[in-house]
């Protein structure tokens, strides 16, 4: 709950706005969770057509007991994609906004949201503890975007992804192979598997080998490893990404299929897949790089496109889950929901603890406005 100037409590609202980035189809909030929050007590205003990306009519709204109207007067504002200025520029003082935020690569627009007032919290920034799991918005989209990424490689390949036995002849499955054995990779393991390649997956930790093969994959072994902090890979040293570029050149020539998931959060993508590694891919082979956005893991790779180089086709996506807004859409608002869910007490209050790790290390702007911890009790000693 909420005060009015009158100080008589009120429920939260909750503000959920219509996407403006092109091509972004998802929306923050579905009907179902709704529903799970109006049963808090909190009040969900919905902008008008936010959903119809991803194919929910304003009436399915207001049947699951949302309000179409103004997301912006709202106590708390949930989005997708970052904001604008102009968008930041509607948010109150005060005001909480949650959403991917990129608070590593987009320093400007946390300022904005500094100056603007507002209590900011990234999804891409929740800790990945046993406890946020629910909340982990990058995993739930990277499932989208790993199983995308093999449809648009069999799109793409000039070749079938199965085995097939036909009167004709046999024809032999793709050899498909995934850099990168991370929640999207994992998932483009699996997806190219269930579509009849041969699947090979490689990263430089060595205990996601059991994983990849958990999923009925082959493990590509380079003898490289570089394990780093919460589940993410550390750079490689000069020398060590030498060592991997040459013997991933070597086998990169022996797949039709390669797909890139290789990103380390704040930094450019590294370089896995070479220009010679491209030129010696048989003709009407395909790299998938899911990378583009932070310039990408294949050296000749243009973000956002679809090109060829060397009779070999580069498709470098930038928002795939965008492409599969049902799904992604209903993964996402159950992660802004569990979020919510933290913050909101089931009285209906704001419980903005900076004791918490979940809500502490979330929080990208206006940490000021977070409720501190208690001091610990007890006397010093004189």
């Amino acid at each position: 709950m909420t005060e009015t100037e009158s100080g008589e409590a009120r429920a939260i609202t909750i503000g959920v706005v219509a996407e403006s980035g092109e091509g972004e189809r998802r929306v923050a909030l579905v009907p179902k969770m709704v529903q799970r929050l109006t049963r808090r007590g909190a009040r969900v205003v919905v902008a008008s057509g936010a959903g119809a990306g991803a194919h929910l009519s304003d009436d399915d709204y207001t049947e699951a007991g949302a309000t179409i109207g103004e997301p912006y007067d709202a106590d708390v504002v949930v989005g997708v994609a970052p904001p604008s200025d102009a968008e930041i520029a509607r948010l109150r003082e005060g005001t909480i906004l949650a959403g991917f935020l990129a608070p590593l690569s987009d320093q400007n627009r946390i300022s904005a949201l500094e100056k603007a007032g507002v209590i900011a919290f990234a999804m891409e920034s929740i800790p990945r503890i046993s406890r946020a799991q629910a909340m982990d918005a990058l995993s739930s989209q990277a499932n989208v975007a790993g199983y995308r990424a093999v449809l648009l490689a069999a799109q793409h390949l000039a070749r079938f992804f199965p085995m097939l036995t036909t009167a004709a002849g046999t024809v032999k499955p793709a050899k498909a192979l995934v850099l990168g054995a991370g929640v999207a990779g994992l998932q483009a393991l699996a997806t190219a598997k269930r579509l009849g390649a041969q699947a090979t997956g490689y990263d430089v930790r060595p205990e996601v080998a059991d994983q990849v093969r958990s999923v009925g994959a082959q493990w590509l072994d380079l003898g490289i490893e570089a394990v780093g902090e919460g589940g993410y890979a550390r750079e490689l040293t000069e020398e060590e990404r030498a060592e991997q570029q040459r013997k991933l050149t070597e086998a990169i020539t022996g797949f039709d299929v390669v797909i890139t998931t290789a990103l380390v959060p704040g930094r450019a993508a590294p370089k896995l897949v070479s220009a010679e590694a491209v030129r010696g891919m048989r003709p009407g082979s395909v790299v998938i790089d899911l990378a583009g956005e932070t310039g990408g893991n294949c050296e000749l790779t243009e973000p956002g496109q679809v090109t060829t180089a060397h009779d070999v086709t580069i498709v470098s996506p930038l928002n795939l889950p965008a492409e599969m807004p049902d799904h992604a859409s209903e993964l996402y608002a159950r992660n802004i929901v569990e979020l919510l869910e933290l913050i909101i007490d089931t009285d209906g209050r704001l419980t903005l603890d900076a004791g918490d790790e979940i809500i502490a290390k979330s929080c990208v702007a206006g940490n000021d406005k977070l409720s501190q911890p208690e001091p610990a009790s007890g006397t010093e000693d004189s």
